[in-house]
Order: structure tokens, then sequence, then C-alpha cells
């Protein structure tokens, strides 16, 4: 039996050249070490849907989910890989965090890699759009607050975005590896929810042969709204 029935990847935009899909909650964008043989990953399935070759352009987490570029030739995954170093693309993602961050930037260092102590500088923007009271208290905290925040990360590093809003005591939702484990068990007990709330919503990028700007855009996840809502008065 195949696993790749249970995804469904919605295509945004496809060319010659490259292609952009929304990417799945949990699903890796590559294969892995720690991956059985037969586990589905991003690359695998888009080829079997355009039957063509797929390379890597960025990195997205495989418990993110929003928009990701892929491209159909080295040469085009080249270019486009160059825009992302070159920081010409505009990423837009949408998380939902512990407490209310507010409006401004994150610049702390953050780890470079998984049991690293490497680290190096990120910079990460992001501003509040909407924050809901739980009522939820726990350990030394009470009518613990979240909210949907819209965060333009300026660098890529590993894991930057959960990085530096749990250096800043605003962890994302469901972040097992970086976040508040207590709060996330409990937000899972109570709206039956249980995923990683880091969406990436927007990319902008200039096509790599017409020059001209693209931009993609990935409605925020069912679950977000599902979350929020479930305390909005």
């Amino acid at each position: 039996m195949s696993n790749n029935e249970s995804f469904s990847i919605p295509i945004i935009f496809q060319d010659e050249q490259f292609i952009a899909v929304e990417k799945p909650v949990d699903l890796p964008v590559h294969k892995n070490d720690f991956m059985p043989h037969d586990a589905p990953y991003l690359t695998k399935l888009l080829g079997e849907i355009t039957q063509r070759w797929i390379y890597n352009v960025h990195r997205l987490d495989s418990k993110t989910s929003g928009v990701i570029v892929l491209a159909f030739s080295s040469e085009i995954a080249k270019e486009l890989t160059l825009q992302f170093e070159r920081k010409e693309v505009q990423k837009t993602y949408f998380a939902i965090v512990q407490g209310n961050p507010g409006e401004g930037k994150f610049e702390s260092k953050v780890l470079v890699k998984k049991k690293s102590k490497f680290k190096k500088p990120a910079v990460t923007n992001f501003k509040t759009l909407q924050t809901v009271q739980t009522g939820i208290s726990y350990k030394e905290k009470e009518n613990v607050l979240l909210s949907l925040v819209e965060i333009q990360p300026e660098t890529g590093r590993w894991h930057q975005i959960r990085q530096h809003f749990a250096q800043n005591h605003f962890d994302i939702l469901g972040d097992t590896h970086h976040g508040d484990f207590t709060l996330n068990k409990i937000i899972t007990e109570k709206t039956g929810v249980k995923r990683l709330f880091l969406h990436a919503g927007q990319l902008k990028i200039k096509h790599p042969v017409l020059g001209k700007e693209l931009s993609f855009t990935s409605d925020l996840p069912e679950e977000f709204q599902q979350v929020l809502q479930h305390y909005q008065a």
C-alpha cells in the first residue's frame, strides 16, 4: 500500500522551469536517513505528479506548511537558490505564539543545526495581528495569551523563527523541539488540534528566465482558525 494517498499537494504555479506548491504539514521536503525506505517526501511525490526530475531550491521544515518552490533543472535550481542567498526573496510566515510579542525584530544569534553549539547571526521581523485570551493557567503562568503573528525573516537559518520566538519566551504553539511542551499538550487536549503552528504564507521571487516579479500565496491553514476561534469571546 502506498503512503502517498494521504497528502494532497496543491500546485500554485507551474511552467517549464519551476513549480510552486503548498507543502502539507508533516511532509519532509526530501529524503533523509531516518525515514523508512518507502516514506513519502515532497520531491518524490512531485516527481510522480509531474513526471519530471525535481530539484530543491530552499528549505521548509517537515512540520511547517505552506509555499515552497522547486525547479525542474539544476540550472534553474541554482538561479533560484542564488536569489535566496542574496536575500532577494521576500518570505512571509504566519505563526501562533504564546504571549503578545507586539511588533519588532529579533536579532540574536541562533544555532546553525541540531545538537550544535555554533551560532550565527539571524534577523526576524514580526508583527502581531491578533491576540486571544485562553484562560489557561499552569505553573507560574496565568491566563496565557495566544497571538497570530506575521513574520518576515531576513536570513534563513535552521529553525530560525522557532529559535528566535522561543529565546524571547513567545514559543510557537506546537513546537516540540524549542517550545512550551505543557501548553502544547493543553491546547491539543482542549481543541483536538496537534501541529506546529508555523505556515509559509507568501513568497515573492523573480522569474528565473523572464525576470518578472512573482508572488505566491497559501491561505492560513484551518487549524489556525480553529484554535483562535476556540478562544474568541
